[in-house]
């Protein structure tokens, strides 16, 4: 499968905001309050606000493509704009989706194994990440490449208080 990464840029915007949308209510808007969903979609995915990101030098976001078909996408941050951790030595995953239809094919295995070798080429030493504690299939997925439960804290769905497992891969 001749899987590849483009960095995006301001001009990437409208699909951003699209397959955001898209690939987190597939993956979590059966599970939660629709008021609360969507209003975490509107302000989480809102254009200002991944233009903002895009802007940011610290947030890298990446689409993946099959050939020339895009498939999903992931999104880093170093620096300060990591969500918990702030570690100089550290890359947050802060997203990594994979289109619906296009899951179970070994992509987001590809795609970790990307941010691993992105993360080690800009010498980080862990790389960390946030997993809904009631999302088991994301929980072994992760743990099945190594990544392992440090700590809690809370996520915002909305109103809603959820709880996200904290995981680390040691690089």
């Amino acid at each position: 499968m001749p899987l590849h990464l483009r960095e995006c840029d301001n001009t990437d915007l409208e699909t951003l905001v699209k397959i955001s949308k898209k690939t987190f209510a597939v993956a979590f808007e059966k599970d939660n309050n629709p008021d609360d969903f969507q209003s975490y979609i509107q302000e989480a995915f809102h254009p200002s606000k991944l233009a903002a990101e895009l802007a940011n030098e610290n947030c890298l976001f990446h689409f993946v493509y099959d050939d020339e078909v895009l498939v999903g996408y992931f999104k880093l941050n170093i620096g300060t704009a990591q969500t918990d951790v702030h570690d100089p030595n550290a890359l947050e995953i802060e997203r990594i989706y994979v289109l619906e239809n296009h899951q179970g094919k070994t992509i987001g295995s590809w795609m970790l194994q990307q941010i691993i070798f992105l993360a080690k080429s800009v010498s980080k030493e862990f790389i960390w990440l946030g997993v809904w504690e009631h999302n088991p299939k994301a929980i072994s997925f992760y743990k099945r490449h190594g990544f392992t439960k440090f700590d809690e804290h809370p996520y915002y769905i909305g109103s809603d208080k959820q709880t996200d497992w904290l995981m680390r891969l040691e690089l």
